[in-house]
């Protein structure tokens, strides 16, 4: 099988200029260094991550909304179960539905603006280390708790801050 940068023999092209390859092999190459450059770019990780993020968050909020369902013993529930079994799953769907384009849109939120944060704080600092992220940690949550008031957006910015020290110094552990 050949994969981009091999010779068909199978070991690593020595040749850097594209002598000896084929124009679909020089197609290839060109196409792969176009999609690095493209993930190495700020805004295309911003949308990326708000894209999975927007993706995670509606799972997520799809099974949370299954979960949360209305017993006959609260006045809503019984408000529910005295309705025909189509109309108590038409509510049901629409309620799943709400609950979980809420939760996505949240999550796209959250993973687009650390995302781009991070990515440019690491292109000004031209370093990839766990400062980054919680530098970019800490600015999403004051940008989240913002509305909500300065004691809101500290608290925010510490939490989000901590939460991404703990991931990233985890992912950077060595894997003995």
């Amino acid at each position: 099988m050949n994969f981009p940068g091999m010779s068909p023999g199978g070991g690593r092209s020595l040749s850097g200029n594209g002598a000896g390859q084929s124009a679909e092999d020089l197609q290839q190459q060109q196409i792969v260094k176009n999609m690095q450059m493209a993930m190495e770019s700020c805004p295309a990780k911003t949308v990326l991550a708000g894209g999975m993020g927007f993706a995670l968050g509606g799972a997520f909020g799809l099974f949370m909304s299954s979960m949360s369902y209305d017993t006959p013993l609260t006045p809503q529930g019984q408000q529910l179960a005295d309705l025909p079994m189509r109309e108590q799953l038409r509510r049901g769907f629409k309620d799943m539905g709400t609950r979980s384009y809420s939760s996505a849109k949240n999550f796209a939120l959250i993973g687009a603006i650390f995302s781009g944060t991070e990515c440019c704080i690491e292109g000004f600092r031209a370093k990839n280390d766990l400062a980054n992220g919680v530098a970019a940690g800490c600015i999403t949550g004051g940008a989240l708790g913002f509305r909500a008031g300065p004691q809101a957006a500290a608290v925010g910015c510490a939490g989000f801050a901590a939460f991404s020290a703990a991931i990233d110094y985890y992912m950077r552990m060595p894997s003995n």
